[in-house]
């Protein structure tokens, strides 16, 4: 079944009710590599492991009322075995509280249509509020490239521009080694694509074993950005961009190279290839 551009566009996605606390943050944290150093206080205050420290790891947020696969739904008319995660961005409102109730709402914000044969591209954001206050917490958004999907009459932009990198040498470096087993322990953030976990199924899709999620890839950014820029404190961490450019392994060493103006990407060190780019990271303003 081909794309219909308006029922895309107004589908209705799940509205989430997620309550989370400590294990939830300390999952998090862990399969995005925190904690790997034992003796790091600033670290282990986003693990659950302080008692009287405890802090919320900002990019929590793209997991953190998932929505679920719904674009698996026939209804969609998505080609579902083709598509692939181009571009996710984050914005903080407010500093995420470390245990409460949370609502989600995913929406349809943009269909580009490439052409027949070039794919399509669907924009989408979600919106986090605090169930019991009705404050708003976070926004996320997400680039979606649909492969299998172009040429059913849509509109042709307006496409959004990436944010390009400084040509000279990074201010910055943060290195963050990725475990052998990350994929299995990321998974339980709600991801079960059986791509990151199942060797039979990454081989069918050209690869020699499984990948790592690529948001465990940007939480992995995340955690650099907040380390080097905001050294730890959550409440400057404001809103980051960025693309998705190349895969990922498991035990491969991540290397986020970071600019005074806030750009930045991440290197996957063993292969010297660019695995997020035209990243873009910018402070929260003081509420």
């Amino acid at each position: 079944m081909a794309i219909d551009y308006d029922r895309l566009m107004s589908f209705p996605i799940p509205e989430i009710r997620q309550d989370y606390g400590l294990p939830e943050l300390a999952r998090y944290g862990l399969s995005v590599g925190l904690g790997q150093d034992a003796m790091d206080m600033r670290q282990l205050a986003y693990l659950g492991a302080l008692a009287d420290d405890q802090r919320a790891m900002p990019s929590i947020v793209t997991v953190l009322g998932h929505p679920g696969f719904w674009l698996g739904d026939p209804a969609t008319g998505v080609d579902a075995l083709r598509l692939v995660h181009g571009e996710q961005g984050l914005t903080i409102h407010q500093p995420i509280p470390v245990e409460g109730s949370i609502l989600a709402r995913t929406r349809v914000t943009g269909l580009i249509d490439k052409g027949p044969g070039r794919g399509a591209l669907l924009y989408t954001e979600k919106d986090i509020t605090d169930a019991r206050t009705g404050q708003h917490l976070a926004t996320c958004r997400g680039t979606t490239f649909l492969r299998g999907d172009g040429g059913f009459g849509g509109p042709q932009g307006p496409v959004k521009a990436p944010h390009q990198i400084p040509v000279d040498a990074p201010d910055h470096v943060f290195d963050c080694p990725t475990r052998p087993e990350q994929a299995l322990h990321y998974r339980w953030n709600g991801d079960n694509n059986p791509l990151h976990l199942d060797p039979r199924v990454a081989q069918q899709a050209g690869f020699d074993r499984p990948i790592l999620h690529g948001l465990c890839s940007f939480g992995a950014a995340a955690h650099a950005l907040l380390a080097v820029l905001c050294d730890y404190d959550a409440g400057r961490f404001g809103a980051m961009d960025g693309r998705f450019t190349a895969h990922v392994f498991p035990g491969e060493t991540l290397r986020t190279e970071i600019w005074s103006d806030g750009s930045f990407q991440t290197r996957v060190l063993e292969r010297d290839k660019i695995a997020i780019g035209n990243g873009i990271f910018t402070f929260r303003e003081a509420s």
